[in-house]
């Protein structure tokens, strides 16, 4: 009965499979829509903008080349987001971040009185008090804080106690480039928070390192100080400002050289205090501002070349390429590449 079973089951099983695939050879088959693949790489993203900083040296009266050099630089289309300023630098820096454009800057130089930044006050620890210069910037910049100026702003001076490096960049602006532009002898040391503060010019003479702190990634140094030229200066303030251009040459030569591009204005010949060169130190600054504008132009590229870089995909592997083999090769186990 059992053999009997088995034979009758066996049939049935094959007429249930050949319905099967004559059920499954009898379905239509529909052509999948082929996938469109867009050839065009996706964009990459766009590089951050490059930050331009300007670092404006000290050297009095010479601070004029300042106006210059700024003139020509947004002539040509050298935006600058960041300005730190030491001295004289601090003084044209503050107006200028203030959102003075170069010829407002100009005119305000041509119409500047001496007396209206001099206020001699002597035993004081300088000839100048230092009043007169604070509320002259306060008024040119609206009282505004540094904080609220329309371009990041530091000012730079040096404690008297330590003799280090101070970078303001908060609080009230006239006081600060006040501190900026104590000269030694000159004017009495500036008093902020407890402390007494003189010119930047003695820790950082051209500013270069607080450019950077304000997030500039392109720096231009403006040096102006005076070099030694062989000539004594017969004046006090002449004798005072050679006294601390000397001592500043090597002090500031490191940071200097950590500036993308150094302009000298040759204004090294006008006196620390004769305002009257004014006009001819702006020529100064505007003539050497223009020989280096291929300089800025080269170091900006630079940093969009280098962030552009950075940005880019990796290289791809190369792909593999195929080969068809026989199923007679493919069986031989000694082949193991496409001939």
């Amino acid at each position: 009965m059992r053999w009997l079973r088995s034979r009758l089951r066996s049939p049935l099983l094959l007429a249930c499979a050949a319905l099967l695939v004559a059920a499954c050879g009898s379905r239509e088959v529909r052509p999948v829509a082929p996938v469109e693949i867009d050839p065009t790489p996706a964009p990459l993203p766009a590089p951050p903008p490059v930050r331009v900083g300007l670092a404006l040296g000290g050297g009095a009266a010479k601070g004029f080349a300042h106006i210059g050099v700024i003139k020509m630089l947004e002539a040509n289309g050298i935006n600058v987001d960041v300005v730190a300023g030491t001295s004289a630098g601090s003084v044209v820096g503050a107006m200028y971040a203030s959102g003075m454009d170069p010829f407002a800057l100009q005119e305000h130089a041509v119409a500047l009185d001496e007396a209206s930044i001099r206020d001699v006050r002597l035993f004081s620890g300088g000839l100048l008090q230092g009043q007169k210069l604070q509320d002259y910037v306060n008024q040119q910049v609206g009282n505004r804080p540094i904080e609220r100026l329309g371009k990041p702003f530091a000012a730079v001076a040096t404690r008297l106690d330590t003799g280090e490096r101070t970078v303001f960049v908060r609080g009230n602006t006239g006081q600060a480039v006040r501190a900026s532009s104590a000269v030694p002898g000159v004017f009495e040391p500036a008093r902020i928070g407890g402390h007494s503060y003189v010119d930047g010019g003695v820790s950082s003479p051209v500013p270069v390192d607080a450019a950077r702190q304000l997030g500039a990634d392109v720096v231009i140094a403006v040096d102006i100080s005076t070099r030694a030229s062989g000539i004594a200066p017969a004046d006090m303030l002449g004798i005072v400002n050679q006294s601390i251009a000397i001592m500043g040459q090597r002090l500031g030569a490191e940071e200097r050289r950590r500036a993308d591009v150094l302009i000298r204005p040759e204004v090294n010949d006008i006196g620390p205090a004769d305002f009257s060169q004014r006009a001819r130190a702006i020529a100064q600054g505007e003539r050497a501002a223009l020989a280096a504008l291929p300089q800025v132009r080269a170091a900006i590229a630079r940093v969009q070349e280098q962030r552009a870089a950075a940005l880019a995909p990796p290289p791809r592997d190369p792909e593999p390429v195929a080969c068809e083999r026989s199923w007679l090769q493919a069986l031989n186990p000694l082949r193991t590449a496409c001939p």
